[in-house]
């Protein structure tokens, strides 16, 4: 070994070093550094509401602040009325009937995600990812010495995989199948039908299954949300439920999500957060507590809302020749096909990738995208939703009159 390639020489581990940084928050923050700067950017990078938390659910938190009691340390794996709160809401919200015991507490859904995979997964184990994906997916995969094995729809499917594709995927070393819906970036949805027979393929394969549920709230038209260990119960012993409150209540900056799995599970990963981060904030939890305990009207609006924006957003993208977006059916995110438009002329460049096209964009209209290549899938853009009507119609009119210049 070269000293150049010495323990002692190299200063960040190569398990680190080899982590992506998050692309979503990379493209908000370039963003919101341009504002600063006076430039009128339009971000459409972060996944959040725009909308306030809730004032019932601030107000808890104030009240949290003044109580000596939420001055300490409390249990590492959540405070046990949050805990039973989450039981509760769980039951009404999914259908899904579990136990305290079951649930941990962690610093939003990030830290749920990785810890979830740390607990089950050991080095080589193999997890099926349907992409397009979430970025933080792969990196907690292989943080936790797991390894992502990329599962691709398209938008011919509405960026719906098949138990076809699953099984394609499946070798001797596959142990988890990661299952989101509604998806973040694409919107996409799964029918209860399709939720079961995905269900039932990992059943009868005996595999984990990992479904992230943060968006279960913000479904459109028709779309219904299945929470997948409800309608196949057998599943349930290899099954981690991931959420939150950051989607639905608007509290992104208020770090609380939580695992919902058995207890052998979730028993070592609050052994993990013990060591990592003991408890998640007092007052965030009793924010949360608040959130979860109380009605869901706040969502209800947000959901207006977003869906009023859905409709502008997927009529004006597809009103760009070269551009293809399907309707999502949830969560706040449009993710347009732009692959007809690479390596044609605009503005004197030609972008050969949807890389090189978002930087065009900001560059050329000051309006924020995040590549498909943060998703695993090259060729597509994802926009965010999440912000006023008046910044939504401007920034992609920015975009239809920048990409209406395409030339071959």
């Amino acid at each position: 070994m070269s000293a150049a390639t010495s323990p002692s020489e190299r200063r960040v581990s190569a398990r680190i070093g080899a982590i992506s940084e998050s692309a979503t928050l990379a493209v908000d923050a370039k963003a919101k550094a341009l504002k600063a700067a006076g430039r009128p950017v339009i971000g459409f990078g972060a996944g959040e509401p725009d909308f306030p938390t809730p004032d019932y659910i601030v107000d808890a938190a104030v009240e949290a602040c003044r109580n000596p009691k939420y001055h300490r340390y409390t249990p590492a794996g959540g405070l046990p009325e949050l805990k039973a709160a989450i039981a509760e809401k769980t039951l009404r919200d999914s259908g899904y009937e579990v136990d305290a015991s079951q649930i941990l507490v962690t610093n939003g859904g990030k830290q749920a995600i990785y810890e979830a995979f740390a607990a089950i997964l050991d080095p080589g184990d193999e997890v099926i990812v349907p992409a397009p994906y979430w970025t933080t997916y792969p990196e907690s995969i292989r943080l936790a010495g797991g390894v992502p094995v990329e599962v691709v729809a398209d938008e011919t499917t509405g960026y719906r995989v098949s138990v076809e594709q699953l099984e394609a995927a499946r070798t001797e070393k596959t142990k988890v199948v990661l299952f989101v819906s509604p998806s973040n970036p694409t919107g996409a949805v799964y029918s209860e039908a399709d939720a079961e027979a995905i269900g039932r393929w990992v059943v009868e394969h005996g595999l984990w299954v990992m479904t992230d549920e943060i968006y279960e709230h913000l479904v459109y038209g028709d779309a219904t949300f299945t929470s997948l260990p409800a309608i196949v119960p057998e599943l349930r012993d290899k099954c981690i439920v991931v959420n939150g409150v950051a989607k639905t209540y608007a509290m992104t900056g208020w770090r609380v999500g939580w695992i919902i799995g058995p207890k052998d599970v979730v028993k070592a990963a609050t052994n993990l957060q013990s060591h990592a981060t003991s408890n998640v904030s007092n007052v965030a939890q009793i924010a949360a507590l608040a959130a979860v305990s109380g009605p869901l009207d706040a969502v209800a609006e947000m959901r207006t809302a977003f869906d009023r924006r859905r409709g502008i957003v997927v009529r004006m993208l597809n009103e760009i020749d070269g551009v293809f977006c399907p309707e999502p059916e949830g969560a706040f995110y449009a993710y347009p096909a732009v692959k007809d438009l690479l390596g044609k002329e605009i503005r004197g460049k030609r972008p050969a990738t949807t890389v090189e096209l978002a930087a065009l964009i900001l560059d050329e209209a000051e309006v924020a995208v995040v590549p498909g290549e943060a998703f695993g899938t090259p060729g597509y853009l994802r926009l965010s939703y999440a912000l006023s009507d008046e910044d939504l119609i401007e920034g992609v009119s920015r975009i239809q009159k920048l990409l209406g210049e395409a030339k071959a």
